[in-house]
């Protein structure tokens, strides 16, 4: 698949300014929001590593600059950067602390429903099933994955920072990475394995739709507190980007409905911040 050089160092340069973004949010919490950080940009190398080696389902291209082993930096960096992101939000909610791994999940999927179709067009990875399988080329297991990986890890940060009474701080971090690997990895197995091809879009599409309902369920709204622009600025650059790359490209114009799903996700995320971003 054609390699658009456009697509690969603007997207490391976006993913190391958004690091640093995080780092300078981060930095006057300390050693908590540092180590979650940090914690979250290793998990995102681990997981990808992990995955390719457990499923083969899919290749990066070779125009990245900085790789460990099979994996660009940019790519765990950019899952670091959604959860430091997702996570700051939600924890700015009304919502119960075991439901805010699911709704991180979902800001999460918020982005990849628009990015990962422009992407592989891009050649900035390439799921070997040809344009048209699936969601324009990207298997519907992903989008279960993408649920998954956020949900693993968040979810395992929230209850490891909780029950290490003593050292939780380091502790934490420590134990989020491998307990979310072990998470992902397992339910990579499960719908790879264990739910017939036939019923995997049906599992899939109820499993996200509960999701949502669930959150929907009880009424999310933002604390009265001050909320760093950070929380909107992470996913709002992610579709600024892969629109601008779509754009420039042409590939975005493959499918109209590339286009509306780009722009509706984009305009959701705007929504969902809106209270962030437009203040009084």
């Amino acid at each position: 698949m054609l390699e658009h050089p456009l697509a690969f160092l603007p997207f490391e340069a976006l993913m190391a300014g958004l690091l640093f973004l995080c780092f300078r949010h981060a930095l006057p919490f300390g050693a908590p929001a540092l180590l979650k950080l940090a914690a979250s940009v290793v998990f995102g190398i681990l997981l990808e590593w992990a995955t390719i080696e457990q499923l083969d389902a899919y290749r990066y291209g070779t125009q990245y600059l900085f790789m460990i082993d099979t994996v660009p930096i940019a790519a765990g960096v950019g899952w670091g950067v959604i959860l430091y992101s997702a996570m700051y939000l939600t924890d700015h909610t009304n919502l119960n602390p075991w439901l805010r791994p699911v709704a991180d999940a979902l800001l999460a999927l918020n982005i990849d429903l628009a990015m990962d179709a422009i992407a592989i067009r891009a050649g900035m990875w390439n799921w070997g099933e040809g344009l048209e399988h699936d969601y324009f080329g990207v298997p519907f297991e992903n989008f279960w994955a993408w649920f998954w990986v956020i949900f693993c890890f968040s979810l395992s940060y929230r209850i490891c920072y909780r029950l290490t009474i003593k050292y939780h701080v380091v502790l934490a971090p420590i134990f989020a990475i491998p307990l979310g690997v072990i998470g992902v990895l397992i339910t990579n197995r499960v719908i790879v394995s264990y739910v017939p091809e036939t019923y995997a879009l049906a599992v899939i599409v109820s499993v996200l739709s509960a999701a949502l309902a669930l959150v929907l369920y009880n009424k999310p709204r933002l604390l009265p507190s001050k909320i760093d622009p950070l929380a909107a600025w992470v996913p709002l650059s992610f579709h600024a980007a892969f629109l601008l790359l779509g754009i420039s490209t042409g590939v975005i114009f493959e499918h109209l409905t590339l286009v509306l799903v780009s722009l509706a996700m984009a305009l959701t995320t705007l929504y969902l911040h809106r209270a962030i971003l437009f203040k009084d």
